[in-house]
């Protein structure tokens, strides 16, 4: 097993250094405050994707300070499009954090780093080697299944026992010395080599010693115990016009898009017409004693997000005094840029179509 495991490590860091030619912009970097934005804004979200928006955090806001000192509107508006919110939230958080307790020179301990919002054991690996060189292994979906094809691992990845085994044995293939450039070969070789569909096995370096391979076991690991359940959502938003002005609110619930901001919002069990809308309570209880036009009904639009598909439609209704909303606000369109929305309103609301913009 001693032999496996040294076979193992060297031939990584051997294709690494001969064969590795994958390239990212932030591949290299040793600036820990780039390796975290590129870390935040990278999970969950594709390269291609996520690198003008690593762009323009870079643009904007070069350091931790300047990060901290933006207001949270407009790092929301910069933000808007990649979704999962929460990151973005709790990077400023972090980057306030960085501010106050460490003068904004981001902190060079694991666990400091660690203890920083939104920074789980990955994020906190993957600064400590790569910006400080310390002896910390990665673990992501590229290493889960690289280890768990080599070594045969048929443990589920996403159980307490399984992560325990793969964190163990990460570390103890890691060379100390060479923490950043093991990591960064590891991570690439599941990317380009190990691939989840269709790998290399017949040019694979370590397919010699390979137990996925012997065993014709490629297509069955890495194990995973739970399905995920996919839950149906049915957003009906009304964009109601007084006068030029929309009516929208501030999401502050414990639910996805918090802190962005929406039209008037119904939400069903199932799909609905506007004749279906108007026998909902809330919609009632706002058009009781207010007329209104119907502009236009979009065509349903669906957003997959990890855990849940919105299935959305906006309606579009004119009016000709206020509503009873308290805790909407009464934007005028040309003004609507100023707010951050879900990338399903975004595109909505930019649509040459509606030419709102």
């Amino acid at each position: 097993m001693a032999d496996s495991r040294l076979f193992f490590t060297e031939k990584l860091l051997e294709w690494n250094q001969l064969s590795n030619t994958r390239t990212m912009p932030w591949k290299g970097e040793k600036d820990p405050y780039r390796i975290w934005l590129s870390e935040i804004i990278l999970q969950q979200t594709r390269v291609e994707q996520g690198l003008p928006y690593y762009e323009k955090f870079i643009k904007n806001y070069p350091n931790a300070k300047k990060l901290a000192a933006a207001p949270e509107e407009e790092v929301f508006r910069l933000w808007q499009g990649l979704g999962y919110y929460a990151r973005c939230k709790n990077m400023l958080a972090a980057a306030r954090e960085i501010a106050t307790t460490y003068n904004g020179k981001f902190p060079g301990e694991y666990e400091q780093i660690k203890a920083l919002k939104g920074i789980g054991t990955y994020t906190a690996a993957a600064i400590a080697s790569f910006g400080f060189q310390l002896p910390y292994a990665v673990l992501d979906g590229n290493v889960y299944r690289v280890l768990s094809r080599y070594f045969g691992i048929e443990t589920p990845i996403d159980t307490t026992a399984g992560k325990k085994q793969f964190g163990d044995l990460a570390q103890e293939l890691l060379p100390a010395s060479q923490s950043a450039a093991y990591n960064q070969s590891i991570m690439d070789f599941g990317a380009v080599v190990c691939k989840p569909q269709q790998p290399a096995c017949g040019t694979c370096p370590l397919n010699r010693k390979c137990q996925a391979r012997q065993q014709q076991l490629v297509d069955v690991l890495p194990v995973k115990s739970k399905k995920l359940q996919i839950k149906k959502r049915y957003f009906n938003h009304l964009l109601v016009e007084l006068k030029d002005n929309i009516y929208i609110r501030k999401r502050t619930e414990k639910d996805i898009w918090q802190n962005l901001h929406e039209f008037i919002l119904i939400e069903t069990s199932e799909a609905a017409e506007l004749d279906e809308l108007r026998q909902q309570e809330t919609f009632r209880h706002l058009f009781e004693n207010v007329p209104f036009t119907v502009v236009n009904v979009s065509a349903p639009v669906k957003q997959q997000l990890t855990h849940q598909t919105i299935h959305s439609r906006f309606f579009t209704l004119e009016v000709e005094q206020p509503l009873p909303l308290p805790e909407h606000l009464l934007v005028s369109r040309k003004k609507l840029d100023n707010y951050a929305f879900p990338k399903t309103i975004t595109d909505f609301l930019h649509s040459k179509r509606l030419q709102l913009f």
